[in-house]
């Protein structure tokens, strides 16, 4: 199998599993910041437990150790922000404000990943615009804010794609993860006494949510996070930001019948996800018969 299409293949797997993230981050009570928290923490002491991880911290440079753990901090306040948004509106919305991704991509890939500026990635990014525009019109005034919040998250989750995409090839992917959510957890923790909570920021987990937590951290978490790194390597992070785009499939085909969210949302919401997932399959049809750019990484 030719590597681009494995790395394809190996990307929708991790959309696959991230469908359930927005899923658990409903079902379980914690709050985002604390949540967040215990997902980053749990994989990362996963992580430590392997010798491959131990060999690969002790070869990485003291600069390069640096620039993943910054990446980490994005990634920290990405999930910050979309467990916000499914707080503060639902599941549904939240993964589908994420389709704002590539109108981010296409403008800060090129510059962070110094490859060439392509204006069909910005058509096709511009192209899921209205379809976010019409969920933001599909749901009720109270999840405004979650709409927000979501595609703040957009623009955060491109940010730290064109910077893994620009230097994954320089680590070993498993350290990589554990260094860029270790990094997150930290970061967290030096935030939360800046952050509005209730209680305790971190608060031990019951049972329930503990089980959930455990499945979030290490089958929906460490399992995709580290192919992605991995098919990062043979796919623009544009590519790749385009294939998930179709989360909000499976995300919706799981929230509807267990969380009920289709009595919140409107005929426009499901429009909106219609014209993004359009775009979505559109890009590598009309993509495959234009000439390919040389890129420049």
């Amino acid at each position: 199998m030719p590597a681009q299409r494995k790395a394809l293949w190996q990307i929708h797997l991790c959309v696959l599993l991230w469908g359930f993230t927005a899923i658990l981050g409903k079902l379980i009570s914690l709050s985002a910041l604390a949540l967040v928290w215990w997902r980053m923490g749990m994989v990362t002491v996963a992580l430590l437990l392997l010798p491959r991880v131990w060999r690969g911290l002790r070869a990485l440079s003291g600069k390069l150790l640096l620039i993943y753990a910054g990446i980490g901090v994005i990634v920290a306040l990405h999930w910050l922000t979309f467990y916000g948004a499914i707080k503060l509106a639902n599941a549904s919305v939240a993964v589908t404000c994420i389709a704002l991704a590539p109108v981010f991509l296409a403008l800060v890939e090129p510059g962070i990943a110094r490859r060439p500026f392509d204006w069909r990635e910005v058509g096709f990014g511009i192209a899921v615009v209205p379809g976010v525009a019409l969920v933001a019109g599909g749901v009720p005034d109270g999840m405004r804010l979650g709409v927000a919040i979501g595609a703040l998250s957009a623009l955060l989750v491109a940010i730290f794609s064109a910077l893994n995409k620009r230097f994954i090839e320089r680590a070993d992917a498993y350290t990589v993860t554990c260094i860029e959510l270790g990094a997150g957890a930290i970061f967290l923790t030096v935030l939360a006494p800046l952050l509005p909570h209730v209680g305790p920021a971190f608060p031990l987990p019951g049972l329930h949510d503990a089980c959930l937590l455990l499945v979030l951290a290490l089958v929906c978490t460490l399992l995709p996070f580290v192919l992605s790194l991995v098919a990062l390597r043979q796919l623009t992070a544009f590519s790749a930001q385009l294939a998930v785009n179709l989360e909000p499939v499976y995300a919706i085909a799981l929230a509807v019948p267990l969380l009920g969210e289709q009595h919140e949302l409107s005929l426009r919401f499901y429009l909106g996800v219609a014209v993004i997932l359009a775009a979505v399959f559109a890009h590598p049809l009309l993509v495959r018969t234009a000439p390919a750019k040389p890129a420049n990484i």
